[in-house]
């Protein structure tokens, strides 16, 4: 079977992903420090293949572990690149963290691929490139505004590196899929999301608050300008958002694929923090206490995805 490099293979898209890629017929090859994941992850992806998956536990920043992998490895078909910190609020108090860890783990990434003539890329991007859109639904061509926070500006960063990449060399082709707000879990309950300390993201709140983990969830602000006053999002199922990148994959390998492309991976609809809450409780039953807070560093008013593309 073609090897697939998944750099963050056991955090929670990047697990989804091996499975799918497993399901199509790929190898996947995780590559992971679990610095935002744990081992159970890497044996639900186990369970649910029928087989141990390769892992290699290094640091994507490291040069000479990531050599030494690649060399054991043999020939890899493709890289896809999950491999960053992500929590919008983090990257405010410590952005040095984000730009050598997001950044820095990239251009390792394309270094190596060109040494060993690994030809496709795709590339785990977000809808923040987007900033506050002057327009909703946002498309793929509306224009990267000034990032919110550090976390958004190592995303438009990365995009622009593998497009100068790809015009550098005709042999690479790259997919950056603009992921909106990934949420839900494999429905074998083997793997989900799964955050270490204090979830960053709005659905595991919810599911750990209503589980009585958590004392109870703060929405951050209701006086946007939005119908309710809460932030609106996109929420994507994870399992779709997975299968994206298999189909990414088999995209670039097509004649007709061009040399670095982009695409929105959301449902084009968007729902408030509020709504998910009450939709939450309406189906379980379950109580959720919640307090309303300040506005947090970093968030837009309100983003969701135009996917006619």
């Amino acid at each position: 079977m073609k090897k697939v490099l998944v750099t963050g293979g056991a955090g929670f898209i990047g697990s989804h992903t091996c499975v799918e890629l497993a399901a199509a017929g790929f190898e996947p090859v995780i590559v992971d420090d679990l610095r935002n994941s744990q081992e159970r992850a890497i044996d639900g992806i186990g369970r649910i293949m029928g087989r141990k998956p390769s892992v290699h536990r290094i640091d994507c920043c490291d040069a000479g572990a990531m050599r030494r992998m690649l060399a054991t490895e043999g020939p890899i078909h493709g890289a896809i690149h999950f491999a960053a910190d992500k929590a919008v609020g983090e990257s405010v108090n410590d952005p040095l963290k984000y730009y050598h860890n997001n950044i820095g783990s990239l251009v390792l990434l394309l270094r190596l691929m060109k040494e060993h003539g690994t030809q496709r890329i795709v590339f785990s991007s977000s809808c923040t490139v987007y900033g506050q859109p002057e327009k909703l639904p946002v498309t793929e061509s509306a224009p990267d505004r000034n990032a919110m926070s550090p976390y958004g500006f190592t995303k438009i960063a990365c995009e622009q590196m593998l497009r100068d990449t790809t015009s550098s060399d005709p042999a690479l082709k790259a997919v950056l899929l603009r992921y909106f707000n990934p949420v839900g879990a494999h429905p074998s309950a083997h793997i989900g999301e799964l955050p270490l300390g204090v979830p960053n993201n709005l659905v595991p709140f919810v599911t750990q608050t209503a589980a009585g983990l958590r004392k109870q969830l703060t929405v951050f602000g209701t006086d946007y300008d939005t119908p309710d006053g809460s932030c609106i999002r996109d929420y994507i199922h994870v399992v779709d958002l997975a299968k994206a990148h298999v189909r990414a994959l088999e995209w670039m390998e097509g004649e007709g694929a061009s040399s670095c492309e982009v695409f929105n991976i959301g449902t084009g609809k968007g729902n408030s923090v509020l709504e998910v809450i009450n939709a939450f409780t309406g189906e379980t039953g379950a109580p959720l206490p919640y307090v309303i807070g300040p506005r947090r560093a970093g968030d837009t008013t309100a983003v969701y995805a135009d996917t006619t593309k």
